[in-house]
């Protein structure tokens, strides 16, 4: 019952800091993207912060974190991973369903942010419109995020890997950085409670272009899905044990 209490405080705290922080950083926004970047990771440091000493959960980045143009295919479990992934990069930009752009404040900060919308049942022609549009040179330089599974996925559930990551990694010809995690455990996709431990996302060994898509699909999904599955071990979740 302490734990759920102080879940309830922590949470509302956060969605009044986002509020706070989201619109004190939004005219820096509005004129630079360096502004709406900087916005976003003040707001997930003081979540990182908060949610330490409120409900004892520590955010940890592991792996060499990539600098250069790379496509990063992640596991995604909750709102959290997010947050870890785009603090620890230099310059994060997602795949992102097209709604979110007409959320308040976060959908001004995706845009200033050049995150790529896509339409439900549409994904093929936004993935070929990001693709011509950095060949075309018209895409700032960045790490592209896509959540491979194309959704949130809790811990020890099964879902297959889409086929988008493949087809990126086929036509931008860039390096790819698979990304684990285990956040699930203590921050759920959904419910308020937030458990105790050590949250992580971890950056994988770079995959260099020219994998045959299949293969490197299939990699990936073996790669991501096995090291997922011991860091969520590690954190006290035996994936193998939901059915």
């Amino acid at each position: 019952m302490i734990q759920y209490i102080r879940s309830i405080l922590f949470i509302l705290q956060m969605y009044v800091m986002f509020v706070v922080i989201g619109l004190g950083y939004a005219p820096y926004a509005l004129v630079s993207r360096e502004g709406a970047r900087a916005g976003c990771k003040a707001f997930s440091r003081w979540v990182f912060w908060t949610m330490n000493w409120m409900v004892g959960i520590k955010a940890e980045v592991r792996g060499e974190v990539p600098e250069g143009e790379v496509l990063i295919a992640a596991k995604h479990q909750s709102f959290l991973d997010i947050m870890m992934i785009f603090t620890a990069l230099p310059a994060a930009k997602f795949i992102m369903k097209r709604d979110i752009l007409w959320t308040p404040i976060i959908g001004l900060y995706a845009r200033r942010l050049d995150c790529v919308a896509v339409e439900r049942g549409k994904r093929g022609a936004a993935i070929a419109k990001m693709v011509a549009d950095v060949e075309a040179g018209r895409a700032n330089p960045g790490q592209l995020i896509i959540y491979s599974q194309g959704t949130r996925v809790a811990p020890g559930a099964k879902v297959p890997y889409k086929v988008g990551t493949g087809v990126l990694y086929e036509q931008l010809g860039q390096p790819c950085v698979p990304v684990a995690t285990n956040v699930g455990v203590m921050w759920p996709r959904k419910g308020i409670l937030r458990k105790p431990g050590v949250a992580v996302v971890e950056f994988l060994p770079v995959i260099e272009p020219g994998m045959e898509r299949d293969i490197f699909l299939a990699h990936i999904a073996d790669t991501v899905e096995a090291r997922s599955d011991a860091l969520m071990r590690e954190g006290g979740f035996d994936p193998d044990g939901v059915h």
